[in-house]
């Protein structure tokens, strides 16, 4: 009798963090689709494309604060911004000319896959996000990214974030 109760009790546990899992994976990925990042992709690796790449992103920043504060929500920022692709690609191409670069620049919003990353403090599982991607020349340098909205990167870092315990969602589920 004692190895059934033990037996159950493994079992018990075994579907437990299966579940816990499962429910943890498809939370992350329910984070993700409630951003919008932003990758300003540099043309090269070499240091005046890793250069002028922030450079780039100082411009675009600027420019778009004024859209991004306005928006109440993730759609409506994705609204606004596809509405000014062609504006982005303008003010990138101007950063760019103005540093003696003329490789052009691509704006687009597409969803694509993103390996777990963490800004200031806010830690982004790997999962698809919706992304503003602007490509500088050939866009095979390395990244520099943020989050559009909720506007973590176009605030100036006065955002009210919260912290949540995932520990203490699951126990709350549990006894709910």
């Amino acid at each position: 009798m004692r190895r059934i109760a033990v037996i159950v009790l493994l079992l018990a546990a075994i579907v437990g963090i299966v579940c816990i899992c499962a429910e943890t994976g498809a939370d992350a990925q329910g984070e993700a689709s409630s951003y919008l990042r932003v990758h300003i992709r540099a043309n090269s690796n070499g240091a005046a494309d890793q250069a002028v790449k922030y450079e780039v992103r100082d411009a675009v920043v600027e420019a778009l604060a004024p859209v991004v504060a306005s928006c109440e929500g993730k759609e409506e920022a994705i609204s606004a911004l596809s509405e000014k692709l062609n504006d982005i690609e303008r003010v990138a191409e101007r950063t760019l000319a103005e540093n003696g670069f003329f490789y052009g620049a691509r704006a687009d919003i597409r969803r694509e896959e993103f390996p777990t990353r963490v800004y200031d403090g806010v830690t982004l599982p790997a999962g698809v996000y919706d992304a503003l991607i602007l490509e500088l020349g050939a866009g095979e340098g390395d990244n520099w990214w943020c989050v559009v909205y909720p506007p973590l990167c176009f605030t100036g870092g006065q955002v009210d974030i919260v912290y949540r315990s995932k520990i203490a969602e699951i126990v709350r589920r549990f006894f709910a």
